[in-house]
């Protein structure tokens, strides 16, 4: 029983995915159509499926070196040099994982011990704030709604300072889950400037890279690489989020501290998943071409219906993602907000509040869905505000 009573002080304040949860429950409502998840609409390339499809039939079926196949390493590691101009030894400095979930795990786990902090910009995927508790870590938010969903140097030197004795680690996401901003060379290299030379992690989880709409991503692993872990992937850029594949990179001796937690917890990866990724790295560096420019195409169609219903949106400049400020005569609950449109419109959104301080009186509202559905879904969104007025 004392064990169980440890589990439950752990856990306790912990509880499921709201995102997964809400979605699991809407998704029971006739003809609802769910804009809620980071599910691209696309499929994984066939030249990517072959791979697998190849390895499986010539029994490529057994366990892989932890850090994954040599293979993948190495494209993995020219893929980052060729996009964003990082250069990471494959045989040192990267590691596959199960997704960038499972590296986001693995690098909290490595890096925290009880009653060390770990700053976190808000509004944010939410994933890391349980990640951090369940290493015995402390969250400490810093609301960037009123800064253009950016953190500033400012505000991150006060919180630094304020947590000057437990600061272990900053999270960064970009481009941004939930709003669909991004981070510009200047933004990265005055949060450089504020944490270069103190004893600080930067976990930068980038798997929203290759959809970035407007010049070229700039990964923080280029402004401050003996610092900055990199988290990515090809869940996004390939449309491959049940492949499970991602990878750290970063300076060797934290990655490689960082790969031991990995072994305990998984081994290694799929192997023919891992081939897929290799193949998609090596061969399909202009994939996600086609997906972005249909993302595009449907933000410039969403956006300003929304923005002519009330909503306030902060443009997204990658991502398929709008966070949208609610019209005024829906007051801030975001809950009752998703909750009403669901059951009344047929429309599923994710309630900002989810995202952490700032997130609430805003949805999050996904367009990896059809533009058919985007504008059946707009559509009914109109009806629903009309049905509402201010």
């Amino acid at each position: 029983m004392a064990l169980v009573d440890h589990m439950k002080k752990t856990l306790g304040q912990l509880k499921p995915s709201d995102i997964l949860a809400f979605n699991h429950d809407i998704s029971q409502i006739p003809g609802i159509i769910k804009l809620t998840l980071g599910e691209p609409d696309f499929n994984t390339p066939d030249h990517v499926k072959l791979a697998a499809i190849g390895a499986i039939q010539q029994n490529d079926s057994h366990y892989t070196a932890s850090a994954g196949l040599p293979g993948l390493r190495q494209a993995a590691s020219d893929f980052l040099a060729n996009k964003y101009g990082t250069r990471y030894d494959p045989s040192t400095q990267l590691q596959m994982t199960a997704g960038v979930t499972e590296g986001v795990f693995a690098t909290l786990t490595a890096m925290l011990n009880p009653g060390d902090s770990v700053i976190i910009p808000t509004p944010i995927f939410p994933l890391y704030i349980p990640i951090t508790m369940l290493n015995g870590g402390e969250p400490v938010f810093i609301n960037t709604a009123e800064d253009g969903f950016i953190l500033t140097p400012e505000k991150l030197a006060a919180a630094i300072d304020a947590h000057a004795d437990t600061v272990k680690a900053i999270i960064l996401n970009f481009p941004t889950n939930p709003t669909g901003v991004t981070y510009s060379r200047s933004d990265l290299e005055k949060i450089a400037d504020v944490v270069r030379g103190k004893d600080i992690f930067v976990i930068s989880d980038e798997i929203y890279s290759e959809l970035t709409y407007h010049g070229t991503h700039v990964s923080m692993g280029e402004i401050l690489p003996e610092q900055t872990i990199v988290l990515n992937g090809v869940s996004k850029s390939h449309a491959m989020t049940g492949w499970r594949i991602g990878l750290i990179a970063g300076p060797a001796d934290i990655v490689g501290e960082i790969g031991k937690v990995h072994q305990f917890m998984i081994t290694s990866a799929t192997t023919n998943a891992q081939v897929a990724a290799e193949e998609a790295f090596k061969n399909g560096q202009n994939d996600t071409e086609p997906m972005r420019q249909a993302y595009i195409e449907r933000r410039d169609y969403l956006v300003p219906v929304l923005q002519k219903l009330g909503f306030q949106v902060a443009n997204p400049d990658g991502a398929f993602y709008v966070f949208a400020k609610l019209p005024t005569q829906f007051g801030t609950s975001s809950w009752d907000f998703a909750r009403a449109l669901a059951h009344e419109a047929h429309v599923a959104v994710i309630p900002g509040a989810t995202f952490g301080p700032g997130g609430e009186g805003y949805v999050r509202i996904s367009y990896a869905a059809s533009l058919a559905d985007i504008k059946e879904a707009a559509a009914r969104i109109t009806k629903f505000v009309a049905a509402h007025p201010a």
